[in-house]
């Protein structure tokens, strides 16, 4: 492979104007689809084959009128008034005259004839019912329907939107993170470099791999559903990777460089040598983003499949834009900023690297790590055994008005209906009968739902010969504990249930929704962690030719993980980040487990194979397998180091955002890579491989005769140019 991806590096610097011009054409031709095709992401969740997607469906096929998505607009007085006051209704009464002419609104219920007036007379809740899912209500809709209310607030009355669909409820991505993540990572590539031009080259290639892999998903969007949260994981991935990968790469060709190698000779071995560990990265990170679709989740599998482009794309890049660019700079990658405080240092630095001396930095805490193995890995293993701790209570749940800020209309409204309702009518269920049914026996039914522990009301909504439908108010919040129990309660008892009123009954409803995806999604967590970790065991087998550097590469990443798990509970379950990160403590995201064992599973094999291989290379070379450890952790130390401070940087700068899922996607990444990077890879992996020795590389007999040797280090590819470059006698 090493002599594949040789050629590839040397093709596209000697190409350098071509690979240039096709990357620009393949940006501008992502740009023009995606703004012809108008795409918008949604965060409607569905999972077929559980019991509430049956409800909607059914609902779509006998009662469109109610599958349609709802909004429920929350008007307000201040203390000492009343909605039923003159000035306050008139204004009401005037706004839901004007709601019922917006396009696309089904139907709007009259609160003061719909008991739609909390208690204390100061709340009036409507549920507006639109013709369309949520996806298809048009923005120009929602537009109106906040025009259409303009007459209550004319009259003082606060007014206040949530539900499935609502103004607003499209989440708009800020450039603000991406914009901060750029920044550090240059600053860092800067300190890595010392030269301006090699900082800026893999920002420049990450930039452009972002906006093809942005344009794209933009692009599909007109046609499948893709949560919001898809669009900011590529975005995460697709600049982190982007910025590493190219880093490794440059990396390689710079110590070349200025060890004297002529530049097309250097750029091709870059590519062979340390492109192949890029490649193995990459791919690992690939198959874990694509196991999410075995889950069978769409908008999981869709998110996975997205942000597997964006890599696929990051590493596209840094195998040919990169080389392209670099054959560009020439020399100037060699252009080292001078200060007068310390004039040469970067220079300076840059050289005592290329020449692999022992007294940087990494060669120094490579010595100790070595000389202190056994307290190195125990200290190691039981500070992430300590942080893995809170994971036991995790609990999982997907967003609602809760989680968000108070600056946010949905959380107003959630709170505005909790305080004078109670917390259940932010979540009523829908219990639905499959075939039509009389008035008396719908009555009957609702009776019977109302006496059910954790049931605050219970009434007839709607009924036609096909189908009726029971609306149940729970006495807890939607992603309360008892919530989830009345709905399993109410399925286990169908039978009774049914017997009240003669048909099949179905319970639905937008929380039923919430808690069925959060119960498939622990289910799957089991079968995704055994089908991704089993094939990156066969991808790390075959690219160290061992079966104990797999093992250890995945216990590394369950230690990882399990600690980066404990400190989101704590920080945001918990609320110990409650004002660290202006966050209300809420359960954790049900996909953010999920998407966290894809994505620093991938990433920590990433730092295993760029560690790793160059131990690997050492020992190859030399035999000596404790002091390939301290040799290899050595070279890799700095670009490791700088590779994962550019992610946590890039994941840290997503928590600058109001949305608490966003922060919460964040903080886990960043806490993983760090993690990972720091205390797994640079530090207890060096470790144990000093203390195990050379039976860490121990493989059968038959393995060497059966497994090809990809040469992902570039071993045979190096030993090959030195042949060639001797002088023949």
């Amino acid at each position: 492979m090493s002599t594949y991806l040789f050629r590839l590096g040397r093709w596209a610097f000697r190409r350098r104007r071509l690979v240039l011009g096709i990357w620009l054409a393949v940006a501008v031709i992502a740009v023009v689809l995606a703004t012809a095709s108008g795409g918008k992401t949604n965060d409607t969740f569905t999972i077929p084959g559980t019991e509430s997607q049956q409800t909607t469906d059914l609902l779509k096929r006998t009662l469109p009128a109610l599958a349609g998505g709802q909004t429920q607009v929350v008007y307000a007085v201040p203390a000492g008034q009343r909605v039923g006051d003159p000035g306050p209704k008139a204004g009401i009464e005037d706004s839901l005259a004007r709601i019922r002419k917006v396009p696309q609104v089904a139907t709007v219920a009259d609160p003061y004839t719909a008991h739609g007036i909390s208690p204390d007379g100061q709340v009036a809740l409507v549920t507006v019912q639109w013709d369309a899912q949520p996806p298809d209500v048009k923005d120009a809709s929602l537009d109106a329907l906040k025009a259409a209310v303009v007459p209550a607030q004319q009259a003082g009355v606060q007014v206040e939107y949530s539900g499935s669909v609502f103004p607003g409820w499209r989440l708009v991505p800020s450039e603000l993170p991406e914009l901060i993540g750029l920044v550090i990572a240059f600053v860092i590539l800067l300190i890595t470099f010392g030269a301006l031009v090699a900082a800026g080259m893999p920002i420049l290639t990450a930039i452009l791999g972002v906006v093809v892999s942005l344009m794209g998903i933009t692009a599909l969007a007109s046609v499948i559903n893709i949560a919001s949260a898809s669009t900011t994981v590529a975005i995460m991935l697709g600049l982190s990777c982007g910025v590493d990968y190219g880093l490794f790469v440059l990396f390689r060709h710079r110590n070349q460089v200025l060890q004297g190698m002529d530049l097309d000779e250097s750029i091709g071995l870059a590519v062979g040598t340390a492109g192949g560990s890029v490649v193995f990265a990459a791919l690992t990170v690939i198959i874990a983003l694509c196991g999410m679709s075995v889950v069978g989740i769409p908008f999981l599998t869709v998110m996975g499949l997205s942000a597997a482009a964006a890599v696929a794309i990051a590493l596209l890049i840094a195998l040919t834009l990169l080389p392209a660019l670099l054959g560009f700079a020439g020399k100037k990658i060699t252009s080292f900023v001078d200060t007068r405080l310390r004039p040469g240092h970067h220079e300076r630095v840059a050289k005592t690297s290329a020449a692999e001396s022992p007294s940087t930095r990494g060669a120094r805490w490579a010595r100790f790590v070595v000389r202190y193995r056994p307290l190195v890995a125990f200290a190691g293993i039981a500070l992430l055994l300590l942080l893995a701790v809170p994971a036991l209570d995790m609990q999982l749940g997907l967003p609602s008005g809760a989680s968000k800020p108070t600056s946010n209309t949905q959380r107003r409204a959630y709170d505005l209906i909790s305080d004078h309702f109670g917390p259940g009518y932010n979540g009523p269920l829908l219990v639905v009968t499959e075939h039509g049914v009389p008035a008396a026996d719908a009555q009957r039914l609702a009776g019977l739902l109302a006496t059910q522990q954790d049931v605050a009301a219970a009434s007839p909504l709607a009924s036609n010969p096909q189908v009726a439908i029971v609306r149940v108010v729970p006495k807890s919040g939607p992603n309360d504990t008892a919530t989830a129990d009345l709905v399993h309660g109410l399925r286990n008892n169908r039978a009774r249930i049914e017997a009240v009123v003669g048909a099949p009954v179905l319970v639905g409803g937008t929380t039923a929704s919430n808690i069925d995806v959060s119960q498939k999604l622990a289910d799957a967590l089991p079968v995704f962690l055994a089908v991704v970790v089993g094939l990156a065991f066969i991808l790390l087998t075959l690219a160290f030719r061992t079966i104990l550097v797999p093992i250890k590469s995945i216990i590394g990443f369950l230690l990882s993980v399990a600690a980066a798990f404990g400190a989101q509970v704590a920080m945001f379950q918990w609320g110990w980040g409650r004002h660290i990160f202006n966050i209300t403590p809420t359960e954790t995201i049900s996909f953010l487990p999920l998407i966290m064992l894809a994505i620093i599973f991938g990433l920590s094999s990433d730092y295993e194979v760029f560690v790793v291989s160059r131990i690997k290379e050492d020992f190859t070379a030399t035999g000596d397998a404790r002091g390939a450890v301290e040799r290899g952790t050595s070279r890799s130390a700095r670009v490791v180091t700088a590779a994962a401070l550019i992610m946590f940087s890039i994941f840290v700068a997503f928590m600058f955002t109001n949305d608490p899922t966003i922060k919460a996607i964040g903080f886990s990444f960043a806490a993983g890579v760090f993690l990972d990077a720091f205390v797994v890879r640079l530090t207890v992996v060096p470790a144990v491989m000093a203390i195990v020795g050379a039976k860490i590389w121990y493989h059968p007999r038959w393995f060497a005769r059966y497994v090809p040797d990809p040469d992902i280090e570039g071993s045979r590819l190096e030993e090959h140019l030195k042949d060639t470059a001797q002088p023949r006698s």
